[in-house]
């Protein structure tokens, strides 16, 4: 597994692609308006899978968490394991949310950290493929977003209308279309 240690004009495509789109799309368009601070001083891991298979990709992920866990938030607060060999099929990969949420559970970790889920394909449910508004979870490719709960509640808690981040960002796609969307990633 490669990590963020290499220089970005160094890393490899699948991690400047992802670090494109949180450029991009996450922090640029603000649809993660907590994603800025992190970022910018550094806090974010990116982490690339070698993983064809998706028991090892949960042995990575089961990695991450522990290191998530064991290492101070001023040095990662967030973990970004992107996995572009394996659960390239959406419908696959959702079903393999199951494990990774029992995952977060038998590592006694439920309430510490939580993982979040980017697609390229992401779909809500009752959406059709093409909704602008499955843009919000689409990333270049494959990725578990492991994240302190703790920073997440502070964030929350510190921004003054958390609840209209969903309808703004739905907003958001819904004006660039999923054209625009791929347009701003390219």
């Amino acid at each position: 597994m490669n990590d963020d240690n290499a220089s970005p004009q160094d890393e490899p495509t699948e991690l400047a692609a992802t670090r494109r789109w949180l450029e991009r799309a996450v922090i640029g368009l603000n649809l993660c308006p907590f994603a800025k601070a992190v970022y910018v001083k550094r806090q974010v891991r990116f982490a690339l899978s070698d993983a064809e298979l998706e028991d090892d990709l949960l042995e990575e992920l089961a990695e991450e968490l522990l290191r998530l866990r064991d290492t101070p938030a001023e040095e990662i607060d967030t973990t970004l394991l992107v996995h572009p060999r394996v659960l390239t099929d959406f419908l696959e990969y959702n079903d393999f949310l199951d494990r990774v949420d029992a995952l977060v559970e038998a590592l006694d970790l439920d309430g510490v950290l939580q993982v979040a889920s980017f697609h390229p394909d992401y779909r809500f449910a009752d959406t059709e493929a093409d909704d602008p508004g499955n843009c919000t979870n689409r990333a270049p490719y494959p990725t578990l977003h492991v994240i302190r709960e703790a920073s997440l509640d502070r964030a929350v808690e510190a921004y003054p209308d958390p609840d209209a981040i969903v309808q703004r960002n739905l907003a958001t796609m819904a004006e660039l279309g999923a054209d625009g969307f791929r347009d701003l990633l390219a």
